[in-house]
């Protein structure tokens, strides 16, 4: 796959390299503005600001640990996250984010993360300390700033993985991958100075720390921060902020998209210029056609260009991102044979069609290939196969996990003696663009033929009005005669207590029928919020097809809601 895309020349600079020379050349230039959950700046860190704390805790982390040791994050979203982040970097202290915190099951996912980095230390708040027992903590809230060279080490950090396919594993992202990605971002979004970015995902995700906290120091711009929970509360407080700020870049996965448009139809929509918005990133889950029309014609009146949507792939393994779309480009669009995508051929036309959105063109520096995983043969184009890549910003495997960075990071082409990352995802390249079209361990095979579930999932959602998009799983289990495909799919709020769950079931299967030829062995239409998600918003499908064995979801009887 060739590259269409330009940057600048790579080098060896590191992000805290970045950050020194941009704390001595613009002392006072704004690196990072913090939004509250009425969307007023509350706070403000310059670049010198920004250095010269990290130094601080890279001080006292020097006096207490030994370099590569490994520090726990735990933090809400706030600017001492990226202060002991960058600390970290600076000591040359291996840093693990992670969630903070706050139910029992929160507690195991930490706990199981602290067992297996074998971390030294928590750094957080000191008023969220006592939430992670086990470790000695360092307040960074308490450290004031320091003085002096930072030594950044080989190993930057461990990315655990969100788990929505398998249990968490730590990805071992050097400086030299972090530097390869960010300069890949920049390239594909077109950043300078210039580029304001305006982000809330959480800082322990990939995104949240490496698109919307990193990027902007990397090119020297500035970042304006908001936490999840104020998106999720209010989606439009988002896009106020793109407005006020006028931002560049701003994005997130896809059902960050579709909870806009129905904040929108619930209105009212606030006063908003979005004309400034450049690249409007969706990635971190599959992207849906009808999302990003929808989304461009709402927003559309108030400034939003559409060629400004810019599907992207990418996962912690690489880093973060893959492919790109390139700075208002659009969106590309496939509608598709639906006969041939189950039988792994990427067709256009035909007479049962699927529509499929492109997540852009490889970038400077890699090589992304598309790979029948059985024979390890590199499928021509238009054919489905696993998507493998091969470049600078791939992981350099998983921590204390030889095998699977073997099976995962080591994989080989048929002939070829180049090493490629497998990333368990399936796709096809059209005409250059990557269209992913879904996960390898997830695909529900049923007499032959392959179904990919969130076509499956996306065909439910819009079957009736009652039920929310994005929230819903499906998945086989075994039977007598081979799979059966089953549907746990969460009702929208608003129809928590009304409707009838006969109308409901009728036309999900009729559409599921009508659309993939399918019949499916059990429908269970369930409460908003029961469906497990990771923390990019994924639904974890692994999880659902474990609950639905044992205990079961509740189900949606609005007869007895009170």
């Amino acid at each position: 796959m060739t590259s269409t895309a330009s940057a600048p020349p790579h080098t060896s600079t590191t992000v805290p390299d970045r950050v020194a020379a941009r704390a001595a050349e613009h002392p006072d230039r704004v690196a990072y503005r913090f939004l509250d959950e009425q969307g007023v700046e509350t706070r403000t860190l310059t670049y010198a600001e920004l250095h010269r704390r990290a130094l601080g805790v890279a001080g006292v982390l020097r006096d207490r640990h030994t370099r590569g040791d490994r520090a726990l994050l735990s933090f809400p979203q706030c600017p001492e996250f990226l202060i002991a982040f960058l600390g970290c970097l600076y000591a040359g202290i291996v840093a693990v984010p992670v969630k903070p915190p706050r139910r029992r099951d929160a507690g195991e996912t930490t706990a199981s993360v602290i067992a297996d980095s074998d971390a030294g230390v928590v750094l957080g708040l000191r008023a969220g300390l006592d939430a992670v027992d086990g470790l000695p903590g360092l307040a960074v809230d308490e450290i004031g700033e320091g003085t002096g060279r930072p030594e950044p080490g080989e190993l930057a950090f461990l990315q655990y993985t969100s788990g929505s396919t398998a249990a968490p594993k730590g990805v071992m992202v050097t400086h030299a991958n972090l530097a390869a990605n960010e300069d890949m971002i920049a390239a594909a979004f077109g950043h300078d100075e210039r580029s304001t970015v305006v982000g809330w995902a959480p800082f322990f995700h990939d995104q949240g720390l490496i698109g919307n906290a990193l990027q902007p120091l990397w090119v020297g711009a500035t970042a304006v921060l908001m936490s999840p929970m104020t998106f999720v509360r209010r989606p439009l407080l988002w896009l106020e902020a793109i407005s006020r700020y006028r931002a560049h870049t701003s994005g997130g996965p896809n059902f960050a998209f579709d909870a806009c448009v129905a904040a929108a139809a619930r209105g009212p929509v606030p006063e908003l210029d979005l004309s400034s918005w450049r690249v409007a990133f969706d990635g971190a889950e599959p992207v849906r056609p009808e999302t990003l029309r929808s989304f461009a014609a709402t927003f559309g009146p108030h400034g939003f260009a559409a060629e400004a949507l810019h599907p992207c792939y990418g996962l912690a393994e690489a880093t973060l991102i893959v492919t790109g779309t390139g700075a208002m480009r659009g969106s590309r669009l496939l509608t598709v044979d639906a006969d041939a995508l189950q039988d792994g051929r990427l067709r256009t036309g035909g007479g049962r069609v699927r529509e499929l959105a492109g997540s852009g063109v490889e970038l400077p520096g890699e090589s992304v290939r598309i790979v029948d995983p059985d024979t390890a043969v590199a499928v021509p184009d238009g054919s489905v196969g696993e998507i493998w890549v091969r470049g600078p910003a791939v992981a350099a495997g998983y921590w204390r996990n030889p095998s699977a960075t073997a099976e995962t990071f080591r994989a080989r082409i048929r002939g070829e003696p180049d090493a490629y990352l497998r990333t368990g995802d399936l796709g096809a390249l059209h005409d250059g663009e990557l269209v992913v079209v879904g996960r390898r361990k997830d695909v529900v095979i049923v007499r032959g033929r392959n179904h990919h579930p969130h076509d499956i999932e996306a065909t439910v959602a819009a079957a009736h009005p009652a039920l929310q998009p994005g929230a819903g799983a499906a998945f086989a289990v075994a039977g007598p005669a081979g799979e059966r495909p089953v549907v746990v799919q969460e009702v929208r709020r608003e129809h928590r207590r009304v409707g009838d769950p006969r109308d409901v079931r009728a036309a999900v299967r009729a559409a599921v029928a009508r659309e993939h030829g399918l019949t499916l062995a059990e429908l269970v239409l369930t409460l908003p919020g029961r469906v497990p998600r990771t923390s990019s918003g994924k639904v974890r499908r692994a999880a659902v097809r474990a609950l639905h064995t044992d205990p079961g979801f509740e189900p949606w009887n609005p007869r007895t809601e009170e």
